[in-house]
Protein backbone atom coordinates (compact mmCIF):
# COMPACT_ATOMS: atom_id res chain seq x y z
CA UNK A 1 0.00 0.00 0.00
CA UNK A 2 1.35 3.49 -0.78
CA UNK A 3 1.85 5.78 2.05
CA UNK A 4 -0.64 8.49 0.38
CA UNK A 5 -3.49 5.39 0.57
CA UNK A 6 -2.62 4.85 3.83
CA UNK A 7 -2.49 8.63 4.76
CA UNK A 8 -6.06 8.96 3.56
CA UNK A 9 -7.40 5.91 5.33
CA UNK A 10 -6.82 6.89 8.46
CA UNK A 11 -7.94 10.24 7.75
CA UNK A 12 -11.36 8.56 7.50
CA UNK A 13 -10.92 6.45 10.24
CA UNK A 14 -12.83 9.00 12.99
CA UNK A 15 -16.05 9.34 10.28
CA UNK A 16 -15.88 5.53 10.39
CA UNK A 17 -15.98 5.91 13.84
CA UNK A 18 -18.92 8.09 14.11
CA UNK A 19 -20.57 6.21 11.57
CA UNK A 20 -20.19 2.94 13.34
CA UNK A 21 -22.24 4.98 16.27
CA UNK A 22 -24.88 6.02 13.91
CA UNK A 23 -25.90 2.66 12.75
CA UNK A 24 -25.92 1.48 16.06
CA UNK A 25 -28.55 4.51 16.38
CA UNK A 26 -30.22 3.40 13.35
CA UNK A 27 -30.34 -0.20 14.41
CA UNK A 28 -31.45 1.40 18.02
CA UNK A 29 -34.41 2.55 16.27
CA UNK A 30 -35.60 1.95 12.90
CA UNK A 31 -36.76 -1.70 14.62
CA UNK A 32 -40.27 -0.23 14.47
CA UNK A 33 -41.98 0.50 11.52
CA UNK A 34 -42.26 4.41 10.74
CA UNK A 35 -45.95 4.04 11.34
CA UNK A 36 -45.46 2.79 14.70
CA UNK A 37 -45.78 6.04 17.38
CA UNK A 38 -45.18 5.86 20.45
CA UNK A 39 -47.48 7.58 23.15
CA UNK A 40 -46.28 9.98 25.84
CA UNK A 41 -46.25 9.82 29.63
CA UNK A 42 -46.69 12.45 32.13
CA UNK A 43 -46.36 10.65 35.23
CA UNK A 44 -46.79 12.01 38.95
CA UNK A 45 -44.22 10.17 40.55
CA UNK A 46 -44.92 11.69 44.25
CA UNK A 47 -43.14 9.82 47.54
CA UNK A 48 -40.06 8.34 46.51
CA UNK A 49 -41.40 5.39 48.91
CA UNK A 50 -43.71 4.99 46.02
CA UNK A 51 -40.69 3.11 44.24
CA UNK A 52 -41.04 -0.09 46.55
CA UNK A 53 -44.29 0.26 47.58
CA UNK A 54 -47.29 -1.69 45.55
CA UNK A 55 -50.66 0.67 45.58
CA UNK A 56 -52.87 2.32 43.54
CA UNK A 57 -50.29 4.62 42.03
CA UNK A 58 -47.97 1.77 41.40
CA UNK A 59 -50.27 -0.24 40.12
CA UNK A 60 -51.40 2.25 37.24
CA UNK A 61 -48.09 3.03 36.00
CA UNK A 62 -47.58 -0.87 36.03
CA UNK A 63 -51.26 -1.14 33.64
CA UNK A 64 -50.37 1.71 31.58
CA UNK A 65 -46.95 0.16 30.63
CA UNK A 66 -49.02 -2.89 29.28
CA UNK A 67 -51.41 -0.66 26.80
CA UNK A 68 -48.71 -0.41 24.41
CA UNK A 69 -45.60 -2.03 22.57
CA UNK A 70 -42.58 -2.23 24.22
CA UNK A 71 -40.04 1.01 23.75
CA UNK A 72 -36.54 0.70 22.25
CA UNK A 73 -35.38 3.19 24.80
CA UNK A 74 -36.97 5.29 27.08
CA UNK A 75 -36.00 9.67 27.34
CA UNK A 76 -37.23 11.18 31.13
CA UNK A 77 -37.45 14.85 32.02
CA UNK A 78 -37.24 14.60 35.63
CA UNK A 79 -38.14 17.56 37.87
CA UNK A 80 -35.10 16.26 39.82
CA UNK A 81 -32.65 17.72 37.03
CA UNK A 82 -32.24 21.10 37.03
CA UNK A 83 -29.09 22.70 35.13
CA UNK A 84 -27.94 25.62 33.73
CA UNK A 85 -28.46 24.62 30.06
CA UNK A 86 -29.87 21.86 28.32
CA UNK A 87 -28.11 18.56 29.16
CA UNK A 88 -29.12 14.71 27.91
CA UNK A 89 -27.17 11.77 30.05
CA UNK A 90 -24.81 10.24 27.48
CA UNK A 91 -23.43 7.19 29.58
CA UNK A 92 -23.30 3.58 28.79
CA UNK A 93 -24.52 2.40 32.28
CA UNK A 94 -26.09 5.36 34.30
CA UNK A 95 -25.96 5.14 37.98
CA UNK A 96 -29.15 5.05 40.20
CA UNK A 97 -29.04 8.24 42.43
CA UNK A 98 -31.12 8.03 45.62
CA UNK A 99 -31.36 11.90 45.64
CA UNK A 100 -33.32 12.00 49.09
CA UNK A 101 -33.19 11.66 52.75
CA UNK A 102 -34.67 10.24 55.68
CA UNK A 103 -36.03 7.37 54.37
CA UNK A 104 -35.50 3.45 54.90
CA UNK A 105 -32.83 1.87 53.90
CA UNK A 106 -34.57 -0.41 51.95
CA UNK A 107 -35.51 2.32 49.95
CA UNK A 108 -31.68 3.51 49.45
CA UNK A 109 -30.85 -0.21 48.56
CA UNK A 110 -32.66 0.28 45.31
CA UNK A 111 -30.76 -0.55 42.02
CA UNK A 112 -32.31 0.19 38.85
CA UNK A 113 -29.46 -0.88 36.49
CA UNK A 114 -31.21 0.33 33.23
CA UNK A 115 -28.43 0.69 30.29
CA UNK A 116 -28.20 3.92 28.91
CA UNK A 117 -27.68 5.07 25.42
CA UNK A 118 -25.02 7.17 24.21
CA UNK A 119 -26.50 6.90 20.41
CA UNK A 120 -29.93 8.27 21.71
CA UNK A 121 -28.41 11.05 23.56
CA UNK A 122 -26.67 11.63 20.56
CA UNK A 123 -30.12 11.57 18.47
CA UNK A 124 -31.62 13.68 20.27
CA UNK A 125 -28.74 16.49 20.59
CA UNK A 126 -29.05 16.51 16.86
CA UNK A 127 -32.77 16.98 17.18
CA UNK A 128 -32.72 20.08 19.01
CA UNK A 129 -32.43 23.33 16.75
CA UNK A 130 -33.32 25.91 19.56
CA UNK A 131 -30.58 25.52 21.99
CA UNK A 132 -27.34 23.34 22.27
CA UNK A 133 -27.97 20.02 24.02
CA UNK A 134 -24.78 18.78 25.91
CA UNK A 135 -24.16 15.28 26.33
CA UNK A 136 -23.34 14.40 30.56
CA UNK A 137 -21.27 11.18 31.78
CA UNK A 138 -21.54 12.36 35.35
CA UNK A 139 -25.17 12.35 36.78
CA UNK A 140 -27.69 9.05 36.04
CA UNK A 141 -31.17 8.43 37.11
CA UNK A 142 -32.33 10.36 39.96
CA UNK A 143 -35.70 9.21 41.79
CA UNK A 144 -37.83 10.79 39.33
CA UNK A 145 -37.05 8.24 36.57
CA UNK A 146 -36.00 5.36 38.33
CA UNK A 147 -38.42 5.42 40.93
CA UNK A 148 -41.05 5.28 38.22
CA UNK A 149 -40.05 3.92 35.41
CA UNK A 150 -39.18 0.29 37.54
CA UNK A 151 -42.52 -0.01 37.71
CA UNK A 152 -42.88 0.70 34.07
CA UNK A 153 -40.46 -2.14 33.47
CA UNK A 154 -39.53 -3.87 36.04
CA UNK A 155 -36.80 -6.02 34.51
CA UNK A 156 -34.79 -2.68 33.61
CA UNK A 157 -34.13 -4.03 30.06
CA UNK A 158 -35.26 -0.65 28.31
CA UNK A 159 -32.36 2.04 27.70
CA UNK A 160 -32.96 5.09 29.47
CA UNK A 161 -31.42 8.31 28.99
CA UNK A 162 -32.04 11.91 31.26
CA UNK A 163 -32.68 15.54 29.55
CA UNK A 164 -32.51 18.34 32.20
CA UNK A 165 -34.27 20.80 32.74
CA UNK A 166 -32.92 24.43 32.27
CA UNK A 167 -33.71 26.59 35.62
CA UNK A 168 -33.20 30.02 33.80
CA UNK A 169 -35.66 29.37 30.74
CA UNK A 170 -39.56 29.51 31.30
CA UNK A 171 -42.36 27.52 30.54
CA UNK A 172 -42.70 28.60 26.90
CA UNK A 173 -39.00 27.68 26.14
CA UNK A 174 -39.68 23.99 27.39
CA UNK A 175 -43.04 23.65 25.65
CA UNK A 176 -41.12 24.72 22.15
CA UNK A 177 -38.45 22.57 23.02
CA UNK A 178 -40.63 19.70 23.73
CA UNK A 179 -41.72 19.94 20.44
CA UNK A 180 -38.48 19.24 18.74
CA UNK A 181 -38.56 15.69 20.03
CA UNK A 182 -41.50 14.62 18.55
CA UNK A 183 -39.28 12.69 15.61
CA UNK A 184 -37.86 10.20 18.36
CA UNK A 185 -42.02 8.82 19.07
CA UNK A 186 -41.67 7.26 15.45
CA UNK A 187 -38.36 5.72 15.74
CA UNK A 188 -39.43 3.68 19.21
CA UNK A 189 -38.80 5.79 22.16
CA UNK A 190 -40.67 6.06 24.64
CA UNK A 191 -40.54 10.15 26.28
CA UNK A 192 -41.87 10.44 29.66
CA UNK A 193 -41.88 13.42 31.68
CA UNK A 194 -42.18 12.71 35.53
CA UNK A 195 -43.13 15.44 38.54
CA UNK A 196 -45.85 16.28 40.33
CA UNK A 197 -48.75 18.96 38.69
CA UNK A 198 -49.80 20.10 42.59
CA UNK A 199 -46.74 20.12 44.38
CA UNK A 200 -46.54 22.41 47.51
CA UNK A 201 -44.20 20.26 49.96
CA UNK A 202 -44.53 23.28 52.29
CA UNK A 203 -48.04 23.07 52.83
CA UNK A 204 -48.13 19.40 53.37
CA UNK A 205 -49.74 17.58 55.62
CA UNK A 206 -47.52 14.84 56.41
CA UNK A 207 -49.43 13.53 58.99
CA UNK A 208 -52.32 13.08 56.35
CA UNK A 209 -49.68 11.40 53.78
CA UNK A 210 -51.36 7.88 54.26
CA UNK A 211 -55.32 9.61 53.21
CA UNK A 212 -56.21 9.10 49.79
CA UNK A 213 -57.51 12.41 48.77
CA UNK A 214 -57.15 14.39 51.42
CA UNK A 215 -56.47 17.78 49.82
CA UNK A 216 -56.65 21.48 50.56
CA UNK A 217 -59.48 23.38 48.34
CA UNK A 218 -57.01 25.35 46.76
CA UNK A 219 -55.62 22.38 45.40
CA UNK A 220 -59.09 20.86 44.24
CA UNK A 221 -59.60 23.68 42.86
CA UNK A 222 -56.17 24.08 41.11
CA UNK A 223 -56.26 20.26 40.17
CA UNK A 224 -59.78 20.80 38.41
CA UNK A 225 -59.12 23.49 36.44
CA UNK A 226 -55.67 21.67 34.86
CA UNK A 227 -57.16 18.37 33.96
CA UNK A 228 -59.93 20.57 32.28
CA UNK A 229 -57.20 22.37 30.50
CA UNK A 230 -55.84 19.16 29.65
CA UNK A 231 -58.59 17.37 28.43
CA UNK A 232 -59.58 20.61 26.33
CA UNK A 233 -56.21 20.71 24.80
CA UNK A 234 -55.39 24.12 26.06
CA UNK A 235 -51.93 23.84 26.84
CA UNK A 236 -51.64 28.25 26.07
CA UNK A 237 -53.35 28.16 29.29
CA UNK A 238 -50.94 25.83 31.29
CA UNK A 239 -47.69 27.12 29.22
CA UNK A 240 -49.10 30.90 31.38
CA UNK A 241 -49.81 28.61 34.32
CA UNK A 242 -48.79 31.87 36.23
CA UNK A 243 -51.76 34.27 34.93
CA UNK A 244 -54.51 31.48 36.27
CA UNK A 245 -54.91 32.58 40.03
CA UNK A 246 -53.73 32.07 43.47
CA UNK A 247 -55.08 28.50 43.39
CA UNK A 248 -52.54 27.99 40.11
CA UNK A 249 -49.60 29.71 42.69
CA UNK A 250 -50.07 27.56 45.36
CA UNK A 251 -50.00 24.59 43.64
CA UNK A 252 -46.57 25.39 41.44
CA UNK A 253 -44.54 27.89 44.31
CA UNK A 254 -42.09 26.72 41.94
CA UNK A 255 -42.25 25.03 38.63
CA UNK A 256 -39.77 22.13 38.57
CA UNK A 257 -42.18 19.36 39.18
CA UNK A 258 -44.93 21.09 36.72
CA UNK A 259 -42.66 21.98 33.80
CA UNK A 260 -42.14 17.64 32.75
CA UNK A 261 -45.86 18.14 32.10
CA UNK A 262 -45.31 20.78 29.83
CA UNK A 263 -42.98 18.42 27.94
CA UNK A 264 -45.58 15.83 27.36
CA UNK A 265 -48.10 18.06 26.23
CA UNK A 266 -45.84 19.55 23.66
CA UNK A 267 -45.96 15.93 21.82
CA UNK A 268 -49.45 15.30 21.25
CA UNK A 269 -50.47 16.01 17.89
CA UNK A 270 -53.89 16.87 16.12
CA UNK A 271 -55.23 13.18 15.71
CA UNK A 272 -54.47 11.95 19.66
CA UNK A 273 -56.07 12.50 22.63
CA UNK A 274 -55.29 12.54 26.74
CA UNK A 275 -56.60 10.71 29.19
CA UNK A 276 -55.67 10.87 33.01
CA UNK A 277 -55.38 7.98 35.45
CA UNK A 278 -53.76 8.25 38.81
CA UNK A 279 -55.49 11.22 39.69
CA UNK A 280 -55.21 11.84 43.41
CA UNK A 281 -54.43 14.37 45.96
CA UNK A 282 -52.41 13.22 48.80
CA UNK A 283 -51.51 14.90 52.14
CA UNK A 284 -53.55 18.15 51.14
CA UNK A 285 -51.03 19.65 48.79
CA UNK A 286 -50.02 16.99 46.27
CA UNK A 287 -51.36 15.34 43.45
CA UNK A 288 -50.21 11.65 41.32
CA UNK A 289 -52.24 13.08 38.95
CA UNK A 290 -51.02 11.30 35.44
CA UNK A 291 -51.33 11.67 31.50
CA UNK A 292 -51.03 9.15 28.96
CA UNK A 293 -51.17 10.44 25.18
CA UNK A 294 -51.96 8.78 22.77
CA UNK A 295 -53.70 8.19 19.10
CA UNK A 296 -57.17 8.64 18.91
Amino acid sequence: MERKDFLKIMALAPLSAAALKLSSLKQLTDTLPATEKMPVLFLGHGNPMNAIENNMFTQGFNTVSKEFIKPKAILCISAHWETKGTFVTAMEHPKTIHDFGGFPKALFDVQYPAPGSPELAIETKSLVKSTTVELNHDWGLDHGSWSVIKHLYPEADVPVIQMSIDYSKPASYHYALGKELSALRNKGVLIVGSGNSVHNLRLASWENMKTLGYAFDWAVTANEKMKKMILEGDHQSLIDFDKQGKEFQLAIPTPEHYIPLLYALALQEKDEQTSIFNDALIAGSLNMMSVKIDKI
